[in-house]
């Protein structure tokens, strides 16, 4: 099964590091974020990837063309007859990565959308390559299955930013809550769609999380699988700097490989 994954977009909010390179290798531990994601799906057997390109498209394709060399120790041969010997293996085996150009500009729909011809089965996965969490994913596509709708999305319960106040009519706090755990349920991301799904994006200014997720909802062909564990986007510089410190701390627990 092939997993999708969004590397286009321009991560304004996170111009930091974004002015320099695309989001999806902005680093986590050392590592790009882009590489977390893809070793979680790994995991699970998901190691087909299809990944959606479009702002500095050529960085990530540089680094997945010298991933076995900056990954591995090897040999050269120099001269007429050049040739390069790999000494050991590194443990991402067997992924087959396909990297397209889908536009600087084209929105997620659009981006899907482009990607069609390399979506050659019913059913796919879909990620953005911004977002962090440890989905069970064999789970989740059971779920996907069993109610045989078109589309499912990860849903999870987000922690409000700001603590919430309960207040009297005359402006006595009853009640203090710090950063509490909000009631309803958000978009995670980590879908699993039909092949189907890719005939309610329109065109390139199509935004996937808009007209074609509200026609699947008003068609009843939306369903939400609900995770309860973490979820993490890295959306500004003070994500950026949570992840590496959880990273650093060796409590990721978005980290679901050995």
């Amino acid at each position: 099964m092939k997993v999708v994954i969004l590397c286009g977009g321009m991560g304004m909010r996170l111009r930091e590091e974004t002015e320099y390179r695309p989001k999806p290798l902005v680093q986590v531990g050392g590592r790009p974020i882009l590489w977390h994601i893809m070793k979680n799906y790994a995991h699970y057997g998901l190691k087909d990837f299809v990944l959606a390109l479009g702002y500095r498209s050529w960085m990530i394709k540089e680094y997945f063309l010298n991933y076995d060399a900056m990954n591995s120790d090897f040999s050269v041969r120099l001269g007429d007859k050049p040739e390069v010997k790999y000494l050991d293996s590194h443990p991402e085996q067997d992924y087959l990565v396909t990297l397209v150009e889908t536009g600087l500009n084209t929105m997620t729909g659009g981006r899907i959308k482009r990607l069609a011809r390399h979506l050659d089965d019913d059913t796919f996965m879909l990620t953005y390559g911004d977002g962090l969490a440890d989905v069970d994913l064999n789970a989740l596509l059971a779920f996907h299955r069993s109610h045989g709708k078109l589309a499912t999305v990860s849903s999870v319960r987000v922690k409000s930013r700001f603590g919430i106040l309960d207040l009297a009519s005359d402006g006595q706090v009853q009640n203090f809550a710090e950063k509490p755990q909000l009631g309803d349920w958000s978009s995670a991301g980590f879908f699993v769609l039909n092949r189907k799904v890719l005939d309610y994006i329109s065109d390139d200014e199509s935004v996937f999380e808009q007209e074609p997720l509200q026609r699947l909802v008003a068609e009843g062909q939306l369903a939400a699988y609900q995770h309860t564990g973490c979820f993490y986007t890295m959306d500004t510089y003070r994500e950026y700097i949570a992840l590496n410190e959880m990273w650093e701390s060796g409590n990721a627990p978005w980290k679901v490989w050995r």
